[in-house]
């Protein structure tokens, strides 16, 4: 018990220190002179952009600036990305306080108000309510968030627009000045906004969006220098919109014409162009009802479960293509470096729980490093064993949860690998064969008659 007092107390002090340390960090003379932020509620996700004009009032140029998620939406930011006024990405560095996940970053010093442009992305924060509708009913969800930006910093001027996907609004906050028009929702402008302050915002609206959830997704590739890259996805899908209420009938469902039901028929998925031998099946075989078609720049495949999702439904399918080595493997002598996409597109505006990505290297590769676009959860590494292997080949494992589309960036693999490993196999099946051959000489020049031994009896007699 005293030592659970006595890590109580540090995690509290150092929980105290963190805020102090924050606290001392921000600049009080910086002010958000305007703020123009929009939220985007047409789809399953919460899209959050921002777009911030900074002023110091000692004419001071600002080198840093926080920016800060509230505690409450703390899991359920998947995605940021912050840029100047020239579009350059800027990096992060992020810190947790009880206010909430601080991200500092580093401004060039280019101009005595300098702007700064904040995207963000959140999974799960639009609630089905009610959270069980009929077959025929609308989907309704709702959204809670602050009517204020939240930020260390004093705000000058600020004007939030929020835009929804139907104009079938129930209720909203009306906090003056606020207006409603069509799908959008304005809030403000609000001057002289002292900092960390909010005001409870919520809007309660028909989103008649796809509600897809991956809930796991494990993805396979198995790298073979004889010019061929596997790759192999298990998918599990929920819809997580509200669920369905009652009994499912298959003739109300083909009756019903609407545009904007809230069950998902189909999806469209997006492969690397140069994909090739693809198939979609499911633990009862092969689905016929998808259909493929070749772009530009992307393979796009109309995938059609075996039945309607509605909410609380799952399905569970397994895809998998083949794409050439020369495309994605880069060889300098004996250093290779494999680069492709952690994940591909599923769905438009799609959100994963977790995926669990598997690399397979050819056997013999060593000095294995991994360099991954984003943070990541690295497993340990394990071999994998298939035909003509002896020692096994190198498994290089990593995960992340509560990803979205714009997660969808390139990993870099880099691993040492001699080419007299490539005579291996080769060398092995030649061996076999001439092993083979050996003993089918032997064994035909070998003699197990016994005709010979009874002629000789005879002619003794």
């Amino acid at each position: 018990m005293c030592y659970l007092g006595r890590m109580a107390k540090l995690v509290l002090v150092f929980a105290a220190l963190t805020t102090v340390f924050v606290q001392a960090a921000i600049d009080m003379e910086v002010e958000n002179k305007a703020v123009d932020r929009t939220i985007d509620l047409t789809s399953q996700l919460v899209k959050i952009s921002y777009k911030i004009t900074l002023e110091h009032t000692s004419k001071q140029p600002i080198s840093s600036y926080l920016f800060v998620v509230p505690q409450a939406d703390r899991e359920r930011l998947a995605y940021i990305s912050v840029k100047d006024s020239s579009k350059k990405e800027l990096k992060l560095i992020e810190t947790v306080t009880p206010k909430g996940v601080t991200f500092s970053m580093a401004l060039p010093v280019t101009s005595a108000t300098p702007v700064v442009y904040i995207e963000t992305v959140f999974t799960k924060s639009l609630k089905p309510f009610p959270s069980a509708i009929g077959q025929n009913e609308r989907q309704l969800v709702q959204y809670f968030g602050n009517v204020y930006f939240y930020s260390p910093y004093k705000t000058v001027s600020q004007k939030t627009t929020v835009h929804l996907s139907s104009r079938n609004v129930e209720n909203y906050t009306q906090f003056k000045p606020s207006s409603h028009a069509d799908t959008t929702i304005v809030y403000g402008p609000y001057d002289s906004v002292p900092a960390f302050s909010q005001e409870p915002m919520t809007l309660h609206f028909e989103n008649f969006a796809p509600f897809l959830t991956v809930t796991r997704l494990y993805r396979t590739i198995e790298v073979s220098h004889w010019g061929n890259i596997a790759v192999e996805e298990t998918v599990d899908i929920l819809h997580s919109g509200a669920a369905l209420k009652g009994a499912f009938s298959r003739y109300d469902y083909q009756k019903d014409t609407r545009s904007n039901q809230p069950s998902v028929k189909s999806y469209k998925t997006l492969l690397p162009a140069s994909a090739s031998g693809v198939y979609y099946r499911d633990t009862n075989g092969n689905i016929s009802t998808s259909a493929m078609r070749a772009l530009k720049d992307a393979v796009e495949l109309d995938l059609r479960p075996r039945f309607p999702l509605f909410g609380g439904w799952r399905t569970h399918y397994t895809l998998g293509y083949n794409v050439p080595t020369f495309e994605y493997l880069f060889q300098n002598n004996d250093n290779f470096l494999l680069k492709m996409r952690v994940i591909d597109h599923i769905f438009d505006d799609m959100a994963i729980d977790e995926v669990v990505i598997k690399i397979i290297l050819p056997e013999g590769s060593s000095n294995i490093k991994l360099i991954a676009p984003y943070s990541v959860n690295r497993h340990a590494d394990s071999l994998h064993y298939t035909y003509l292997d002896t020692f096994g080949r190198p498994v290089i494992t990593f995960s992340k949860r509560n990803l979205v589309e714009s997660h969808i960036n390139d990993f870099n693999l880099k691993y040492n690998f001699s080419w007299m490993m490539m005579l291996q196999e080769p060398l092995l099946v030649v061996a076999f064969l001439y092993i083979l051959f050996v003993l089918v000489i032997i064994w035909m020049r070998m003699d197990f008659s016994i005709i010979k031994e009874k002629e000789n009896h005879l002619h003794k007699d």
